[in-house]
């Protein structure tokens, strides 16, 4: 690829680097429904919000008081900040005196057993996503599934794809162009992935409720709270969103798209003797005893995505159309926020994101790929300190100093958006993370365990005091009628979409699971 520099920019007029730097993006955002005792909500998805399986806005993650609120696409931050509070504001009308947890790390947990999967109906589809959850649930634990986060979808438009390619002056077709281009952000983006986590990270502690009897390696913060002292992401760590068996038997490659779905087609289609056994405990325990049941299980701080037509196996759409947009997944939820996220975040990612979309991106061997891992962890577990190093192709490096290296190159990237779209927020973010990597307590993390020592308070009641807060935000500005009436008839149409695919059903359960395991088969 050609080193573009903010300057490529310069001969356009200002309408048409306005319009080349406007971004799709989109948020869902976890969340757990609580009781006001801080307990995990062992009441049914509310119906109110009609149906899980079809509504386009409100649906569930892994349990069924794990709600899941996703936004439409849009061109603006704003506008997706402001359709996110809308459906937060329409939750905490149907939930009663329930709150939704603050915080990527969960409220206080009972036995496994008691933590409720997703129920999404009795078609196909709706038994193979609880099917699914089972899996996952007997594969990992239910507790580890009720860790929550953000999710950051991205993507630049067709004009922008165009412009590229012509300025790069290459001859292959756009929709190869910008999936290989695609790739080339997603491996940069793994590469320097460990500075999200760092500047973002929101998870330096965890209620005891969560580990009981699991190995560890944290340290008592107080009777109730366990942490490291300069952890950033503990969801992003072994407790959390880990998996041993995919880090040691999976290597899913980001050098091409058909790397990238023949190597997890491998992994969705190759038995695992330790699953196995969990075909016995059961009907319909998972959807298959290999590595992963589906794409879905590949745990990655971002994807190549796109939008299959219905009953179309994804990595095969993938395949056959190329990359629509990527999938940002390291993001947790920062319980100071009432959304999890806010524009100054979202300012920043579109700025890492065109930063290594337009840097020299180097294709991954096995070292590069274990060095991701190794710098991830790290600062996981350590990155507030004053003394981690980092590996930086085959070298060690001080993290605070690759770190302010890396934000001088981005900074051009900065001041050309906040420029060209008349946004000063863009700086203002820009500064707020330099400001971060000089002074760790001015992180997220950091500023959690500054409050939870400052306040005297364990983790679990610091979170319950900000979803107490929030709370009060969102039901201080209920919906207005229209509103109101506009999301019941969407809770209505889902209804009435998941009748549809019911009265459609035409085969058996084991012949709809086998049908799903065989499709992954041709990628393979």
């Amino acid at each position: 690829m050609t080193n573009l520099l903010p300057e490529s920019f310069s001969n356009l007029n200002a309408e048409d680097k306005k319009s080349l730097l406007t971004f799709n993006r989109g948020i869902e955002r976890e969340a757990l429904r609580v009781t006001p005792g801080g307990k995990l909500a062992d009441t049914p998805h509310p119906e109110t919000f009609g149906s899980k399986l079809t509504h386009p806005l409100v649906t569930t993650d892994f349990s069924e008081a794990q709600l899941e609120l996703i936004t439409p696409v849009f061109p603006s931050a704003e506008g997706a900040l402001q359709k996110l509070d809308e459906v937060h504001r329409y939750v905490y009308s149907g939930v009663g005196d329930e709150i939704l947890w603050s915080a990527s790390m969960p409220c206080m947990l009972d036995e496994d057993a008691s933590i409720p999967l997703a129920f999404f109906g009795d078609s196909n589809l709706g038994r193979l996503k609880t099917t699914y959850r089972s899996g996952l649930g007997h594969r990992y634990g239910r507790g580890m599934q009720t860790i929550c986060a953000v999710h950051y979808n991205f993507s630049l438009s067709d004009e922008f794809w165009s412009w590229l390619k012509d300025a790069e002056g290459v001859s292959e077709n756009l929709k190869d162009f910008t999936t290989r281009r695609y790739f080339d952000l997603m491996r940069n983006f793994r590469r320097y992935s460990w500075m999200l986590t760092y500047l973002f990270g929101a998870s330096p502690a965890v209620c005891k409720s969560f580990v009981k009897d699991k190995a560890h390696t944290l340290e008592d913060f107080d009777e109730g709270t366990l942490y490291l002292p300069y952890a950033t992401s503990l969801r992003s760590g072994n407790l959390g969103y880990q998996s041993d068996t995919q880090a040691d038997q999976m290597n899913i490659c980001y050098n091409t798209l058909d790397n990238y779905v023949s190597s997890l087609a491998s992994a969705i289609c190759a038995p695992h003797d330790a699953y196995e056994a969990i075909n016995a405990w059961g009907e319909y325990p998972q959807v298959n005893a290999n590595l992963l049941q589906s794409e879905a299980e590949f745990y990655s701080s971002i994807r190549a995505k796109r939008v299959p037509s219905a009953g179309e196996n994804f990595l095969g759409s993938l395949l056959e159309h190329g990359v629509q947009y990527i999938e940002v997944r390291l993001l947790d939820v920062n319980p100071y926020l009432p959304l999890g996220i806010d524009e100054s975040e979202i300012r920043f990612l579109d700025t890492f994101l065109l930063y290594c979309l337009m840097t020299p991106s180097p294709e991954h061997d096995q070292q590069s790929c274990d060095d991701v891992r190794t710098n991830s962890m790290a600062v996981v577990h350590n990155g507030r300190s004053p003394d981690l190093t980092l590996i930086d192709q085959g070298t060690e490096r001080p993290m605070q100093a690759w770190a302010a290296e890396i934000l001088d190159e981005i900074s051009p990237w900065a001041e050309l958006l906040g420029s060209e779209l008349s946004d000063p927020g863009f700086i203002e973010s820009f500064n707020l993370q330099v400001e971060r990597v000089r002074d760790p307590a001015k992180t997220p993390s950091g500023q959690i365990l500054g409050d939870l020592k400052s306040e005297g308070v364990p983790f679990f009641r610091f979170a319950m005091n900000q979803a107490l807060a929030h709370r009060e935000s969102f039901n201080s500005r209920p919906l207005d009628e229209q509103t109101v009436a506009r999301y019941a008839e969407i809770a209505a149409d889902s209804v009435a979409g998941q009748n549809d695919i019911e009265a459609k059903e035409q085969i058996s359960f084991d012949e709809y699971l086998a049908g799903i395991n065989a499709s992954y088969q041709p990628l393979v």
